[in-house]
């Protein structure tokens, strides 16, 4: 009975550097030199002398500029989503994202949106548009501005 057996499917790698008899006396590292040595380990950002990059481009100095981008923008909520909720309820930032309306509780909202509403509401928002504003007055609610805290 023969036993059946698989050919290596990968390759003995080679141990280089250890003796003259089989790979030969460089081991693929050149010639003469630092990096021919034993224990060379090129350090993070070294380019053979020259001035690396990192110490070629200026230092930050000075005030930062504000990138478009990074400014947080209100996230715009209308009236048709205070109709979930109960009539009488005070709806806010957190009661907003626990139905989620709104991504994060430290999210910037925005109350807009004109037309109709049944209920009474008191409305916590950082921003809301004159009709919005009408339009929950005009029930009998009321409208709270929370302060944006700036940096």
């Amino acid at each position: 009975m023969s036993v059946f057996t698989l050919p290596a499917i990968t390759k003995k790698k080679n141990r280089l550097g250890r003796g003259h008899g089989r790979n030969g006396g460089k081991s693929g590292r050149g010639q003469k030199g630092q990096k021919s040595r034993a224990g060379y380990s090129a350090k993070k950002g070294f380019e053979g002398g020259q001035t690396p990059l990192y110490m070629r481009f200026p230092k930050g100095r000075g005030v930062k500029q504000i990138n478009p981008s990074q400014v947080k923008k209100p996230i715009a909520i209308t009236l048709g989503v205070l109709r979930a909720f109960e009539d009488g309820s005070i709806v806010g930032p957190g009661q907003l994202h626990k139905r989620g309306y709104v991504p994060k509780r430290t999210d910037l909202v925005k109350l807009i949106g004109n037309g109709e509403l049944k209920g009474k509401y008191t409305v916590r928002v950082h921003a809301c548009t004159p009709g919005a504003r009408a339009v929950v007055e005009k029930n009998g609610g009321t409208i709270e501005l929370i302060e944006r805290k700036t940096a």
